[in-house]
């Protein structure tokens, strides 16, 4: 009997042994648990939410510059690092070697410009007083075609047989004066006296010829036939006259704007014809890429140039479909570059796409940014990353990302209170990579975190059953 008491004795101990060491291990366990827990306090902070993306930098603008025609390079004016300005000449090819039309292009071009010249100054007075001479020379024509008409259809008085001679007589010695006056101005330079004098000597040639067909016709007996040409003879002369004062308008009034634009057209053809023979720049900036030397043999295409305006560096990114309609112009951004450690620089967005282009599938928008603060360490090829900022909150309710979890399909942080660790659901409302808005829930200001609550827990030290992973 005292054996199985002393059985049941040490069984009870060993059980009672067994137990706390059990208790021993649970409650060291828990303890380490607890010493491995990563906590942080909730506080007011601000938040800004990013769209992310990368790219490459631009410079605002970039021209390859190539040679239009074949030649041999006479000058290069601009090497690699140099500023040049819009239409500056780079480089140009030697006169000789050009095609013929580009040679000939010169004079066409002198000509073309003085033409314009004239046209844009108006007719000298010579012009002017050769063409209205011209024009009481036709209506003179016209009134003679008249008289001569009238004369065929009409019988004939001696009396204006008579006078008619006399005309003539008189008209040829009026001719004889006005050609012995104008003989010493013949072969001189146009002007004022010399046009009035030729007007005056052809007003008298026609006055006499009109007094010799007069004095014919009223002579002479008119057939069907003389009539018939008297009668087109005064039509053409009508036309004439009307011809003639249309062209003393316009030399009176100058030149139309369709013969100006004309003649700019023609200037303009002519210059762009010369331009083949250089390369110009076609906006300011810096060149980047020079190929040509003097002496070269160029053929139309041939690589010549490259200038960038760095006046403004620009980044090109794609955003996706789900993030564009949060992009807009004005946001900040905040740049890095994988070739500059350690350093940021800020932009802005000054254009976002309105087309999407689709990528195997993938829609998304180009979006520009405009570095603000760009440096020499910055350069056109550089791979950027850029985080646009969306948008800025200040003095809202923030917990860590990390210590957000999913518990029966909620969000919840487990929040550390007298040593025991619960759940709290809470509702989230923006975000950024670290942080995450609290819009509602029973999380306050100076509560307590965790980090990193395990996985599964027992009720004891903890508290708050079961753990969930997010």
């Amino acid at each position: 009997m005292k054996r199985w008491i002393t059985v049941l004795v040490v069984v009870a101990v060993l059980a009672a042994a067994v137990i706390g060491i059990g208790a021993i291990r649970q409650r060291q366990q828990a303890a380490s648990q607890l010493a491995s827990l990563q906590t942080a306090t909730v506080e007011l902070g601000s938040l800004q939410a990013t769209v992310g993306a990368t790219g490459t930098v631009r410079a605002n603008q970039t021209a390859n510059l190539n040679w239009s025609t074949s030649g041999t390079v006479s000058a290069v004016y601009a090497q690699v690092g140099q500023t040049v300005d819009s239409g500056d000449v780079l480089a140009d090819l030697r006169q000789t070697s050009l095609p013929q039309n580009i040679i000939l292009a010169q004079a066409d071009l002198v000509n073309a410009r003085q033409a314009l010249e004239d046209l844009q100054k108006g007719f000298n007075q010579v012009a002017i007083a050769q063409a209205a001479q011209t024009v009481a020379a036709a209506e003179q024509a016209v009134e003679d075609a008249e008289r001569y008409l009238n004369g065929l259809n009409s019988p004939v008085d001696q009396t204006y047989i008579d006078q008619a001679e006399a005309t003539v007589v008189l008209t040829r010695e009026v001719l004889d004066q006005a050609r012995k006056a104008y003989e010493p101005y013949e072969n001189k330079a146009d002007s004022v006296i010399k046009a009035n004098l030729q007007s005056r000597l052809a007003q008298a040639q026609q006055e006499y010829d009109a007094a010799v067909r007069r004095y014919n016709n009223l002579v002479g007996t008119a057939s069907a036939l003389d009539i018939q040409k008297a009668e087109a003879d005064l039509e053409l002369a009508r036309a004439q006259w009307a011809d003639a004062q249309e062209e003393y308008d316009r030399v009176l009034n100058g030149a139309s704007p369709d013969e100006l634009a004309a003649a700019q057209a023609r200037v303009a053809a002519a210059e762009a014809t010369l331009a083949l023979a250089h390369v110009e720049s076609p906006f300011s900036g810096i060149v980047t890429q020079a190929e040509p030397q003097a002496g070269d043999l160029v053929n139309g295409g041939t690589p010549a140039f490259r200038v960038d305006d760095l006046s403004r560096l620009l980044v090109d990114v794609k955003v996706s479909e789900v993030d564009i309609n949060r992009i807009e112009v004005g946001q900040p951004v905040v740049l890095f570059f994988d070739a500059i450690l350690a350093r940021e620089y800020h932009g802005q967005v000054v254009e976002v796409g309105l087309v999407g282009q689709n990528d195997q599938g993938i829609i998304s928008f180009l979006v520009t940014v405009e570095l603000l603060d760009p440096d020499q360490d910055v350069k056109p090829g550089m791979t950027a990353g850029v985080n646009i900022v969306v948008s800025q909150l200040e003095n809202v309710l923030l917990v860590p990302n990390r210590a957000v979890r999913v518990l029966d399909g909620n969000r919840v942080v487990y929040v550390m209170r007298d040593g025991v660790m619960s759940p709290v659901e809470i509702e989230l409302g923006a975000s950024s990579d670290s942080n995450s808005e609290v819009l509602g829930g029973e999380l306050v200001v100076g509560d307590t975190i965790v980090l990193n609550p395990p996985a599964t827990f027992a009720n004891g030290p903890f508290g708050g059953g079961p753990g969930g992973g997010q």
